[in-house]
């Protein structure tokens, strides 16, 4: 749909697709930075812990598929309330 405001692949981009495993047709770049990032081990993705304390989501293609927009969405509130209060 070309109106849709809930999906956009960057094709042009020199990384595109960023994740490994990524479906080329149906990768979403909407999300490039991950909001569900500081939400730590409840965002709800495939990450895992480097030795150095890093969240490391480069295997993770929750944000980058198209069906998962809504869920992404409703999270704002959740996202909004785990922010720094420096940020907020």
């Amino acid at each position: 749909m070309p109106n849709d405001q809930s999906y956009f692949a960057n094709k042009d981009c020199p990384c595109f697709p960023c994740h490994r495993g990524g479906d080329r047709e149906n990768f979403n770049c909407l999300f490039c930075y991950c909001p569900l990032y500081l939400l730590g081990d409840k965002c709800g993705g495939a990450f895992r812990w480097l030795a150095n304390g890093v969240k490391d989501c480069s295997d993770c293609l929750y944000p980058h598929r198209r069906e998962n927009y809504e869920e992404i969405v409703s999270r704002f509130q959740e996202i909004a309330a785990a922010m720094p209060r420096e940020w907020k």
